[in-house]
């Protein structure tokens, strides 16, 4: 059973916590982000849910707290943009390292210099290669529906990474659209009671968190690591397919708007994508054959499945939201040329666009 709310980015993210009703969320307000945190903490203080808020002096702090509680044995979530996610770096990568199920809402801004708090994909992008899933929304709808789905993702046993779901700042965080939510009780059933497999306070199992790790063991964690984002590919679709039979709305690795008979594909993510579907839907109109894949996991990146979708394609247009400052082009760009290599002779044009919030139209 399902209702439909007017609901923000933000807000729609705020109403995912509220119906997992984590355990544990330590934030820090950042600009496009507080409103998020804002929100939630509402439902907190009204004890519509039984979390324990921290409200911390950083995101540094933020993510700290995060892991220890989820070290601990609690079911955590938070949310950052921007700054405040570089301010998290360290601890970043010390929560997927220690294989901890955490969910951070990245809410996507452009990093400074210079100060800038619009929209780009700097933030999460510069976190590609930090060990995280990564989950990139399109609308309200999509933020509400990535949350709920990275709890399951991240705590499946044969993962334990931590999940990283984005949204575009201002575009996405503070419009208002119309957001289908369902029932607390089924959200409930969803995710279901979390479990911790290796909780810190089970002190009749005492386990050790961010060990001396030297040559002897740590390329043997750092395998593990791998193998767990690989087992994450078949899980990532086994939770959206589930989502799918709940909500009507199933989810998989990205989303294909009019490329069955596509010459010419754009590759997208986020809310560019409905930017992209709306000049698809004009040049349609002139007769050009044009289509547009929606990229929704950019981690662990989709490979095979992209190489597919294209295999009937003339040509490609990659949109990067973020510059990789490596003399080429984007870093969505280069996962695509990465997948295609030896693969295909397809040609692959990458482009830079929207840096620091700037408008792309049709």
């Amino acid at each position: 059973m399902t209702k439909t709310l007017a609901l923000t980015g933000n807000e729609a993210g705020a109403f995912a916590l509220k119906q997992i009703d984590p355990d544990v969320v330590p934030a820090y307000p950042i600009t496009p982000q507080t409103e998020l945190m804002q929100t939630f903490s509402q439902y907190v203080s009204d004890g519509t849910v039984q979390t324990e808020m921290i409200l911390v002096e950083s995101e540094h702090s933020a993510m700290s707290a995060a892991v220890g509680a989820s070290a601990a044995g609690a079911r955590v979530m938070s949310a950052t943009s921007a700054n405040g996610l570089a301010l998290m770096w360290e601890i970043v990568y010390i929560a997927s390292s220690s294989r901890l199920p955490i969910v951070l809402a990245v809410v996507n801004r452009a990093l400074s210099g210079p100060i800038n708090i619009h929209c780009d994909h700097a933030d999460s992008m510069g976190c590609r290669d930090a060990g995280w899933i990564q989950l990139y929304g399109e609308n309200p709808q999509e933020v509400y529906d990535n949350m709920i789905q990275a709890v399951r993702i991240g705590e499946h046993k044969d993962v334990l990474l931590p999940v990283m779901t984005t949204h575009d700042g201002f575009i996405i965080s503070h419009t208002v659209e119309r957001v289908d939510v369902l029932e607390d009780d089924e959200v409930k059933k969803f995710v279901g009671e979390y479990s911790s497999r290796y909780p810190l306070l089970d002190t009749s199992h005492p386990v050790t968190y961010g060990p001396l790790d030297l040559q002897d063991y740590y390329f043997e964690h750092k395998k593990q690591q791998a193998e767990a984002m690989k087992n994450a590919r078949e899980v990532i679709l086994e939770v959206g397919r589930e989502y799918g039979k709940l909500s009507g709305r199933s989810y998989g690795f990205f989303d294909e708007y009019q490329t069955a008979d596509a010459d010419y594909i754009v590759i997208a993510l986020g809310s560019t994508a409905g930017t992209a579907k709306a000049a698809v839907d004009e040049m349609r109109e002139r007769g050009e054959k044009v289509g547009v894949i929606k990229l929704r996991v950019f981690r662990p990146f989709p490979a095979p499945e992209l190489v597919k979708a294209l295999s009937g394609a003339k040509a490609v247009a990659v949109l990067d939201r973020s510059e990789g400052f490596n003399a080429v082009a984007g870093p969505v760009f280069a996962e695509v040329r990465s997948a295609l290599y030896r693969k295909s002779s397809l040609p692959v044009s990458g482009y830079i666009y929207g840096l620091g919030g700037r408008d792309i139209t049709p």
